[in-house]
C-alpha cells in the first residue's frame, strides 16, 4: 500500500473511532435522562447568560446538573446555572439547558453541539435558542428583543468537521432556511399581543472571550450583522445537521457604538439580560402554546 493510502486509511479508521465514542456518549446521556424523565421531549429550549428566568414558566418534572449526566460538558461561566430541566411548557414536552457551553471556555465544537445531539436522540424536532448579544445596530436599544433571521459564522469552527454518520444527517446540509420562518411569525406575534419590543436581524458569532475592538465592530456592521455574540452558532449548525425547527432568541444586552466605544463588563451583559428574561418567558410560552411540536 502506498503511504499516502496507508496514512488516509488510518486517518480514517481514528476519525471512525472517535466519532463511535462520540455517538456512544451521545446516546448514553439521552438514554439517562429518558428514563427519568419517562415522556419523550419534543421541544428543546437552550438559554443564554443571565437568561436562566426565562424558562420560569416551565412545569418542571425533573432536574439534574450537568455534571450528573454522563458524558455532559459543565458550565464555566457566570450566569450559566448548569441544570437541565424537563416537563411541559405551553402543553409540550419540554427539554431545557439552563445555561450552555462555549468555545472560549476550551470545549471543541462537537462538545459545544454535544447538548443539541442529545435533544435530537432524545427526539426533540423543534430548538429554541436564547442568548444574550451586543447591539450593532443603531436602531437597536438594550433591553430590546431581536428574531435571529440568519446568521454569521466567524468563529472559525464547525461542529460537522471530520467523519460524517449519515445516521445523523447529511454531509453537506443547506443553509439557505435556518431559523424557521413559522417559528419566527409566532414570535412576531406574541410580541405583539404581550407588547414587548422586538427587533429582527443577523447574528454574528465569534469566539471569544475577549470583546470585540471598534475596528472589528466596524468591520462586523459592515459585513452585516445586527448583534453579536459568544454563542448559539455552534448549536445552530448541529441543530440544521439534525433536522430541526430553529428558532433563536436574542436579547440586547448593550449597543457597540465604534465611534463612541463604552467599556462593558460581563456583570452589566448579565444585569441586562436578567432584565429581558420576563419578557422572553412570556414570548417562548406563547410560541409553545401554539407550535405544533
Amino acid at each position: 500500500m502506498q503511504p499516502v493510502a496507508c496514512f488516509q486509511n488510518r486517518l480514517e479508521r481514528i476519525c471512525g473511532k472517535k466519532m463511535e465514542e462520540y455517538w456512544q456518549k451521545v446516546e448514553a446521556a439521552a438514554g439517562f435522562l429518558l428514563r427519568k424523565i419517562g415522556r419523550p421531549p419534543k421541544v428543546g429550549l437552550m438559554t443564554g447568560t443571565g437568561l436562566g428566568r426565562s424558562l420560569s414558566a416551565l412545569e418542571t418534572v425533573f432536574a439534574v446538573d450537568y455534571k450528573d449526566i454522563p458524558g455532559f460538558p459543565v458550565s464555566t461561566v457566570t450566569g450559566h446555572a448548569g441544570r437541565l430541566r424537563a416537563g411541559s411548557l405551553g402543553g409540550k414536552p419540554v427539554v431545557a439547558m439552563e445555561g450552555r457551553f462555549h468555545l472560549y471556555e476550551g470545549y471543541s465544537p462537537k462538545e459545544v453541539a454535544f447538548p443539541v445531539r442529545v435533544m435530537q436522540a432524545m427526539g426533540v424536532g423543534t430548538l429554541i435558542l436564547t442568548n444574550a448579544a451586543g447591539g450593532l445596530n443603531p436602531d437597536f436599544s438594550a433591553g430590546d428583543i431581536m428574531i435571529i433571521r440568519d446568521h454569521i459564522n466567524l468563529t472559525g469552527e464547525n461542529p460537522l468537521v471530520g467523519k460524517n454518520d449519515d445516521r445523523w444527517g447529511i454531509r453537506f446540509p443547506d443553509m439557505t432556511g435556518i431559523y424557521t420562518p413559522a417559528l419566527a411569525e409566532m414570535a412576531l406575534q406574541a410580541s405583539v399581543e404581550k407588547g414587548i419590543s422586538v427587533k429582527e436581524g443577523v447574528y454574528i458569532g465569534v469566539k471569544g472571550p475577549s470583546l470585540e475592538t471598534p475596528a472589528e465592530t466596524r468591520f462586523i456592521k459592515m459585513i452585516g450583522a445586527d448583534a453579536v455574540g459568544m454563542s448559539t452558532i455552534q448549536e445552530v449548525i448541529a441543530a440544521v445537521h439534525a433536522g430541526m425547527h430553529i428558532l433563536g432568541l436574542s436579547a440586547i444586552s448593550n449597543i457597540n457604538d465604534p465611534d463612541r466605544p463604552a467599556p462593558v463588563t460581563l456583570e452589566e451583559i448579565v444585569r441586562a439580560a436578567e432584565n429581558a428574561a420576563d419578557d422572553l418567558a412570556a414570548m417562548i410560552t406563547v410560541i409553545t402554546e401554539r407550535m405544533d411540536a
